[in-house]
């Protein structure tokens, strides 16, 4: 995939890792087109919908990206303040925290600082979006049996760093100036994972007052 070198929110900072783009040669630049205008009307409702004679696994797939870069701009922001000291396990709250495994290079669950937990799970989703067994590059190349499994297991995690985020850093984001951003970007993602089903609700827990307060009023 694409990378080039992402600036968070006109702060002279780089993200936690440079943005990724859509893959070329799929119809992941039209797609883009499309997230851009629905957004651009203010209606996250409307913009999560799949678009009219789109296939999902594409749909998904953008999305995924999308999704990838705006939780990666969100943590570029407190990598100063999220350290191995302040934040020595991954937690999002006194009741719940997250262990690392990607069932490959780690096969059982390790308890990692939150920093480190960040690490490995930026590396694990590039990983993927970089695999064109998984996210093809080319048009008409299919997804794998597994591709929705795949983009769920993102999905899970992702959710992981807004937990983190909201129970460790708000205030930190507040006094940044960031929360509306903050707040925008995580109804956008609750809206697109309730829309396709992609997160169980046992997962959602450590938010789901948060969570209920979006999906409600829709």
């Amino acid at each position: 995939m694409l990378i080039s070198v992402f600036y968070s929110f006109g702060r002279n900072q780089k993200t936690f890792r440079p943005k990724k783009s859509a893959p070329s040669g799929s119809k992941g630049a039209q797609l883009r087109k499309h997230i851009d205008a629905t957004l651009g009307s203010g209606n996250l409702r409307e913009a999560v919908r799949l678009p009219p004679g789109e296939d999902i696994n594409e749909w998904l797939a953008v999305n995924t990206v999308d999704f990838f870069n705006q939780v990666n701009m969100l943590y570029g922001t407190l990598t100063e303040f999220c350290t191995p000291e302040s934040c020595p396990t991954m937690t999002a709250g006194p009741k719940y925290e997250y262990r690392w495994a990607d069932g490959v290079q780690i096969k059982k669950p390790i308890e990692v600082s939150a920093p480190k937990y960040m690490e490995y799970l930026m590396d694990w989703i590039e990983g993927q979006l970089d695999d064109e067994s998984i996210f093809p590059q080319k048009l008409g190349t299919p997804f794998p049996p597994n591709f929705k499994e795949v983009v769920k297991t993102i999905f899970k995690r992702l959710f992981r760093v807004y937990a983190h985020i909201y129970h460790s850093h708000f205030q930190k984001i507040v006094s940044l100036k960031e929360e509306a951003h903050l707040n925008t970007c995580f109804k956008h993602f609750i809206l697109f994972t309730n829309e396709f089903g992609l997160i169980d609700k046992k997962e959602l827990a450590p938010l789901q007052e948060l969570i209920e307060s979006i999906i409600v009023p829709y």
